[in-house]
């Protein structure tokens, strides 16, 4: 079973830029007004249409699963503000946090042990 979700976003273009440049997702333009940005497995829908008449706004944290946590980590630490940085979780994870443009929380994440 696959996931996607959809999240309103303040501007397309930005949006766009953001997860390309920084977190070296893929984008497409999808229906109208709208971007999915994929990267693996992972695919995350964006619309600037005002669907939910709220601004953009998830009460929780997307947690993304990558292959290497450390590599990822360091391959975009400069390119954007760390929401909590790269520790080893309780819970058996190895992760860190960035907040993408339009203020949704990003954890990348990775069982610890590798697996």
């Amino acid at each position: 079973m696959s996931l996607s979700i959809l999240l309103r976003c303040f501007d397309i273009e930005q949006t766009r830029n953001f997860y390309e440049s920084v977190l070296g997702f893929s984008t497409a333009s999808t229906a109208g007004s709208t971007i999915t940005v994929s990267k693996n497995r992972a695919r995350l829908i964006f619309t600037d249409r005002d669907l939910w008449r709220t601004n953009p706004i998830i009460s929780g944290t997307i947690y993304l699963t990558v292959a290497d946590v450390d590599w990822y980590f360091f391959a975009i630490k400069d390119k954007t503000s760390i929401a909590w940085p790269l520790q080893d979780m309780p819970y058996g994870s190895r992760e860190f946090s960035v907040a993408d443009c339009n203020g949704y929380l990003l954890a990348f994440q990775q069982a610890l042990g590798g697996q």
